[in-house]
């Protein structure tokens, strides 16, 4: 699979939020080939700030390969990871971080600050704006609708 592909494998996680009322974030996962970790938004459902789709992924993957080191894996992650979800990342070691959407309010890797870059005992690797247009396009309809 192509970096594309497991981004849309994110956005179909992403999708699954707005039957739940959650802001569509998702996030999968992936080490040698395989979907090892899936996420998305349940901040709402589950009334827990730290329910966030990265956060769900990595404890996805983590008891699926019984290791909290998710060395060799990448992330893809719909919108750019908040400090939070930055802080998990470098925790567990993700070799590579992709993610679609800035976020211009949170963002924690580049947009407000750029956490990967603070002398921290792990740097991943980050593409940035995977699938972007889509992504976004996503929570604007989600926004779009609680307005309405």
């Amino acid at each position: 699979m192509t970096d594309e592909r497991y981004m849309l494998a994110a956005l179909e996680e992403a999708r699954a939020c707005l039957s739940t009322g959650d802001i569509p974030v998702g996030c999968v996962i992936e080490r040698d080939g395989e979907i090892v970790g899936r996420g998305r938004n349940r901040r709402e459902g589950r009334h827990e700030a730290t329910a966030h789709a990265e956060v769900e992924a990595i404890r996805d993957a983590s008891e699926k390969l019984g290791t909290w080191r998710l060395s060799g894996c990448t992330l893809y992650v719909t919108l750019e990871p908040c400090p939070m979800c930055a802080g998990a990342i470098i925790n567990a070691r993700v070799e590579r971080v992709v993610y679609g959407a800035r976020d211009a309010k949170a963002g924690a890797c580049g947009s407000i600050l750029d956490l990967f870059w603070e002398p921290f005992n792990h740097r991943p690797e980050v593409i940035p704006g995977m699938l972007a247009d889509d992504c976004a396009a996503l929570l604007r309809e989600f926004f779009g609708e609680l307005r309405v």
